[in-house]
């Protein structure tokens, strides 16, 4: 069965990451509704950005972008990127759409899609083809297209012919639109051609592995998210897309721009049973960075096992991923499972130089969910490895409020300790898997879930399994368990070897506290036999 891969909600009016945000309730949009659907002015790859957004250039403002046939030379968009940061920030104007097409409802907008055929490369027999994306009500920001093919830039100018719609009429446009972004296809296993990956919204990017349904999305860079300076959202002004060869990977190089900061960003793209994007980038300082995040991936969780607040619902859960795992650079392994709290939660896992940390679909039975139109257990996990040392930080999670299971309320990201001063830059650079499991799973046992529910006396009941590596064998283990406030009044662990399973059961009494900080893991002689479980409780 070939899972969907609805190019929007189910729901047409939820608020999800396709539309003004992240989260309808998110302190994340505290930017408001402008900063995701501004456009971006590009209507060309041979002006500025200010000519193309239809205002007279100045000398103050961004540097032209290459012109049509001339050629990509290596670092063209680093040199680019840096040149911008060093002018003042150019807002892009937010009018220039046709009622026509700002004034769709989403379903309307939906039914704007490519018209068989009209993929670039459709013809060449390329493991590729690539989607130019219409603007409109839901993404009207605009992002500059081209190809390069052999080592020439080759612009990809708006085509009306590229699309069908239904019940929906193109207006006529003097001047050329651009695009919103673009859809990857590509040949899994060699067989046809199926969704593989999405550029489209703010900086926002999205791979599948093979038989896998769009879920978790990535982001090129974070800046201040629920910050009290208010979040930016950085934009994908320009993409350039390397016609790829035979048998090889998918490359592109993304200009991104935001009121405190340019970067520029290689990125390699391979399809696979676990598909892979290598990412390098350059971070310029147009402003003082306190708050940087790198990495950035952001989920949907509205409930599940061991948080049904609210929930209402015949279905067994709704989520996109179940937790944040990371390996810390000394090696510990730790799970998080994530929640949809009642009010804003933040997190951060301190450490230096991670091996790697990522938002994890670990459910991959029907069972766990029960829904028969997501398919949950379809969706991707990202497990992000560094490449290089990163030095100390953070790994900082974000929990938010939601009501809707198509709210992406769950941010993950590598805050660097280090600030960026006015002026100055950071290199970067990492791998990220989009996988069914992670390409490395922890030599321990891992944790295979979580439940939660009233005990007496106003107590939780949380029920933590483990499973693997014979944790359930007989024998002597030591219960790392412990509470940073509240109190623990008893524990016991249940032992299952036909499925390989240790549950440990324990009440947690909160004693009027507002949160409690739990830890467990399993350990024999002093080493550790299972993943850290850790999880915040909050009323």
């Amino acid at each position: 069965m070939t899972p969907p891969n609805p190019d929007f909600p189910a729901d047409p009016t939820a608020d999800g990451p396709t539309a003004a945000g992240p989260c309808r309730r998110s302190v994340l949009r505290q930017a408001g509704l402008a900063v995701l659907l501004r456009p971006t002015g590009l209507a060309a790859l041979t002006g500025g950005f200010a000519a193309l957004s239809g205002r007279a250039a100045a000398a103050d403002e961004a540097p032209a972008l290459p012109a049509d046939g001339t050629p990509f030379q290596p670092g063209l968009v680093t040199d680019l990127a840096r040149a911008l940061a060093k002018r003042p920030y150019a807002a892009p104007r937010i009018d220039d759409l046709p009622d026509a097409l700002t004034g769709l409802n989403r379903e309307q907008y939906a039914a704007i899609r490519t018209r068989p055929g009209s993929a670039v490369w459709a013809e060449a027999g390329l493991g590729f083809t690539l989607e130019p994306l219409h603007r409109g009500s839901v993404f009207r920001s605009r992002v500059a297209l081209a190809l390069v093919e052999d080592g020439v830039v080759r612009a990809l100018p708006y085509d009306p012919a590229r699309f069908e719609t239904e019940g929906v009429a193109l207006p006529a446009f003097k001047d050329d639109p651009g695009y919103s972004g673009f859809r990857l296809r590509a040949r899994f296993r060699g067989g046809e051609l199926s969704d593989f990956a999405m550029f489209q919204g703010a900086s926002f990017f999205r791979l599948l592995a093979a038989g896998q349904g769009f879920g978790v999305t990535a982001r090129a860079l974070t800046l201040r998210p629920a910050d009290a300076k208010g979040e930016e959202f950085p934009e994908f002004r320009a993409i350039w897309i390397e016609r790829p060869g035979p048998g090889g990977p998918l490359v592109l190089h993304a200009l991104v721009d935001s009121p405190s900061a340019a970067a520029a960003l290689r990125m390699s793209l391979r399809p696979g049973d676990a598909s892979l994007c290598d990412v390098e980038g350059t971070v310029f300082a147009r402003a003082a960075i306190d708050h940087l995040g790198l990495g950035g991936m952001t989920t949907s969780y509205l409930f599940g096992p061991h948080d049904r607040r609210g929930a209402d619902d015949a279905r067994a859960g709704a989520s996109s991923s179940g937790g944040l795992q990371i390996r810390t650079g000394a090696g510990e392994a730790i799970w998080r499972p994530v929640r949809n709290p009642q009010t804003l939660q933040i997190s951060s896992f301190l450490d230096e130089n991670p091996k790697g940390f990522g938002l994890m679909q670990r459910a991959r039975d029907y069972a766990a969910f029960q829904d028969d139109v997501q398919h949950w257990e379809w969706r991707p996990s990202l497990w992000l490895e560094p490449l290089g040392a990163w030095g100390p930080g953070a790994v900082t999670l974000l929990e938010i409020p939601s009501d809707s299971e198509f709210n992406e309320n769950v941010l993950a990201y590598w805050r660097p300790k280090a600030t960026l001063a006015a002026g100055a830059e950071m290199p970067f650079s990492y791998r990220q898997h989009w996988c069914w499991q992670p390409p490395e799973p922890p030599r321990v046992a891992l944790v295979s879930g979580t439940r939660s529910g009233r005990g007496a006396d106003n107590r939780r009941l949380f029920l933590v399994d483990f499973t693997g590596g014979g944790i359930a064998a007989p024998g002597d283990l030591q219960n790392q368990l412990s509470a940073a406030s509240g109190a623990i009044p008893s524990s016991i662990l249940y032992r299952y070897p036909e499925r390989d399973t240790l549950r440990v059961a324990f009440e947690l009494d909160p004693k009027g506290e507002k949160s409690c900080e739990l830890r467990l893991n399993l350990q024999r002689d002093g080493a550790p036999l299972t993943e850290t479980w850790l999880y915040r409780w909050t009323p």
